[in-house]
């Protein structure tokens, strides 16, 4: 009978080790999928990536694009913005409306078609009907010390010695003559490093009205001096200001004479 009751318990504890195992490979079994999903999950998966183009150097406002300005440039396709442009055809010989920074992804809406080029084929301008473009010389300190850029808004001041009713002795006086006029383009010059600007350009391209045309090319025949201020970005509010002589100084801060 002991022999027995011991055959049992061996028998019994055989049983107990056979269901354990089982036991024990299934929960393996159902844990080796999920563990290779996690191993899998932690690997970087291939990014999916597109080429455009973007701006080699610095690129000012108004400036037509050539190839020599630009790079294609491998970037991932979630990060692509709208508009962005994929080949130097769809930049080329277009005109800038912002300035553009170094690796600056190009798009289409920051862009315009010229309709006109010089004979040259150096500058493109956008011409409205209605208007006329005129060259001045930049014989103002503004014109010459690298601020003013294509694009910008300029009044021009004058100052000028008119002559008084009768013959009498001439008066100098300072006015406003023009206000909110673009500056279309900047001619010859030398655009230091880092620079999209000339610091001494040969001439400014001013687009006008015709009217706006002969009052100006009148004042520079008469050999007035001319001073071009630059007006905030989008400001195009006329400024009522009044002409300034001798007589406006004396009375407007009493000085004695």
């Amino acid at each position: 009978m002991p022999q027995l009751r011991g055959l049992l318990w061996v028998i019994a504890g055989l049983v107990v080790a056979i269901v354990a195992g089982f036991v024990a490979f299934s929960i393996l079994s159902r844990a080796t999928p999920a563990v290779q999903s996690t191993v899998g999950a932690g690997v970087a998966q291939p990014v999916t990536t597109t080429s455009v183009v973007v701006a080699l150097t610095p690129i000012g406002v108004r400036t037509t694009l050539n190839a020599e300005m630009m790079e294609l440039r491998d970037v991932p396709v979630a990060t692509v913005p709208e508009g962005a442009l994929t080949s130097f055809e769809e930049a080329e010989g277009k005109i800038t409306m912002v300035d553009l920074f170094p690796g600056e992804v190009i798009l289409t809406q920051r862009l315009a078609d010229p309709n006109y080029i010089t004979g040259n084929g150096r500058t493109a301008l956008i011409l409205e009907t209605g208007q006329v473009l005129f060259a001045i010389p930049p014989s103002d300190l503004m014109s010459n010390i690298g601020v003013l850029k294509p694009g910008d808004h300029v009044d021009l001041i004058f100052s000028f010695d008119f002559t008084g009713a009768g013959g009498s002795k001439a008066e100098k006086m300072t006015f406003n003559l023009l206000q909110n006029v673009s500056l279309s383009a900047m001619i010859g010059g030398t655009v230091p490093e880092g620079a999209t600007s000339p610091t001494d350009p040969r001439a400014l391209l001013l687009t006008l009205d015709p009217q706006d045309v002969l009052v100006l090319k009148q004042m520079l025949d008469m050999e007035a001096k001319i001073d071009l201020v630059l007006r905030a970005p989008d400001d195009d509010e006329q400024f009522d200001v009044v002409p300034v002589d001798e007589e406006y100084i004396v009375n407007g801060w009493n000085i004695p004479r």
